[in-house]
Order: C-alpha cells, then sequence, then structure tokens
C-alpha cells in the first residue's frame, strides 16, 4: 500500500515538472515569433487592440451599473405611481356627497342709516321695532368641477384646496369691513374710525352698490400674505366670476361677483 501511495506521488511530481517544462518551451517558441520582423507588427497590432479591449470593457461594465441604477429607480418610480393609481381609484369611489355647489354665501347685520347716526338720541318706546337687516354678500367657494375647467397656465402648482381656504379669508374681509361700515359712528374706537374713513375715501361711483375689498383690507383682517400666490389666485378668482377688479387712484378695488 505505501509503494502504491509513493508510485502515485511520483507520477503526479511527473506530470507537475513536465508541464512546467511544456510552458517555458512554449514561452521560448512565442519569444521566437515575436522576433521575427514580420510578425512584430502583427503582434504589436494585437498589443493595442487588446488595451482598448480591455477599455472597452470597462466602459461596458460602467454602463452595465448605470442600467441597474436606472433600472432600480423606474421600478420605484413604478410603484409609486401604483400607489398614487390606487389613491386616486380609492377616492373616485369614494367622491363625498358634500362637495360645495356656487351659492351665495350670506351674512346679515343691522342696518343703520347715515342720516341717523348723527342724530341726537331719541327715547326708545317701550318696544324696539325690528331692525332692518342687510345683506353682506360673499365669494362662494369653487367647486372641483369649476377648479378642474381653469387652464393649466393659471392654476400652475395651485390645488384646489388652497383656492377655497383663500376663499374663505378674503370672505373673513369682506364681512369684518362691512360690518363696521354698518356700524354706528358714535360705537366705534379712534381705530375703528380711521378704517372706516378709509373704506369711505376708497368708494368711487364704479363701487356704488358694490361689496368690494383692497389689498390693505386683507392685511388688516386676515393672515395672508399679499404675495404672487394670492394674486394667481385672485386670477383663478377672475377666471371663474368670483371677483372682477376695478382699478383709480393707483388702487385695485376687487369687487364681489
Amino acid at each position: 500500500m505505501v509503494e502504491d501511495m509513493a508510485s502515485t506521488m511520483m507520477e503526479d511530481f511527473c506530470l507537475h515538472i513536465n508541464m512546467k517544462i511544456s510552458n517555458i518551451k512554449k514561452s521560448f517558441q512565442l519569444k521566437k515569433i515575436g522576433e521575427e520582423k514580420c510578425l512584430k507588427l502583427l503582434v504589436r497590432k494585437i498589443g493595442k487592440d487588446m488595451i482598448l479591449l480591455n477599455d472597452l470593457l470597462d466602459k461596458m461594465e460602467t454602463e452595465v451599473n448605470q442600467q441597474e441604477k436606472l433600472k432600480n429607480l423606474l421600478q420605484e418610480l413604478q410603484q409609486a405611481a401604483e400607489r398614487d393609481l390606487n389613491e386616486a381609484r380609492h377616492l373616485l369611489e369614494h367622491v363625498p356627497p358634500h362637495l360645495p355647489k356656487p351659492t351665495q354665501n350670506c351674512v346679515t347685520v343691522p342696518t343703520v342709516k347715515h342720516e341717523e347716526q348723527t342724530k341726537m338720541a331719541e327715547p326708545e318706546p317701550a318696544k324696539k321695532p325690528a331692525k332692518e337687516k342687510r345683506v353682506i354678500k360673499e365669494i362662494p367657494l369653487i367647486t372641483a368641477e369649476e377648479f378642474e375647467a381653469v387652464p393649466a397656465y393659471l392654476k400652475g402648482r395651485l390645488v384646489y384646496d388652497q383656492i377655497n381656504a383663500v376663499v374663505q379669508e378674503i370672505n373673513k374681509a369682506v364681512v369684518d369691513k362691512y360690518k363696521i361700515m354698518h356700524r354706528p359712528l358714535k360705537s366705534m374706537s379712534f381705530a375703528v374710525r380711521n378704517l372706516y374713513d378709509r373704506f369711505i375715501q376708497e368708494e368711487t361711483k364704479d363701487t356704488k352698490g358694490e361689496f368690494f375689498i383692497v389689498e390693505a383690507d386683507i392685511k388688516a383682517f386676515t393672515q395672508l400674505k399679499v404675495d404672487k400666490r394670492f394674486h394667481s389666485i385672485l386670477s383663478i378668482l377672475r377666471h371663474c366670476h368670483r371677483v372682477r377688479e376695478v382699478r383709480g387712484s393707483n388702487l385695485v378695488r376687487y369687487i364681489i361677483c
């Protein structure tokens, strides 16, 4: 048994030596071929081609890595699009029945005539007569259908909820302004009286009988910023016939339609 193992090891050793000798012979042959003048140019060309091939393989590897990253990104986008589609389908199937309709919103306040404001207080009768009510006109909320019909260049990045949030703030300014307009002068503080005087000065023949506000009213009665976004929303409200502009004396008056 020991002899068999020794014989096997000797055979493996001889095979290894023979392979080394064969490789050395091949190396000498290749060296001899490379020294031949007729083959030098060919060997050099093969060397250059191998360099170019190596560069090409590097570029291919880089491109494959980029394509792999792009594939992963597209998969993420596809998953996000599928989620958005599912949400849109859910919203479409569960549209609330209480979407705002284009109706006139009104607030009533007591009307006090300017003539009565200047008269001295008279003794009240035993039973006060019912006061005449005057309606303050407000902007109806924009409906979802109206918003969809607004041109894209007007909407920009604005969304439906942003429009109606501004409408509610504008209505607040209108109500607060005309509540002051309908108050008795003698009940006004100094600051309120200054506001009242400004309101009167801003009226023109074009605003007679109309309800309107100016930018100063937005700043006085709301937290809205009178910026580019605000004016973009006003453009949408003009398009939807909620307000119209009257200009004069370097002032823009927004009349409630």
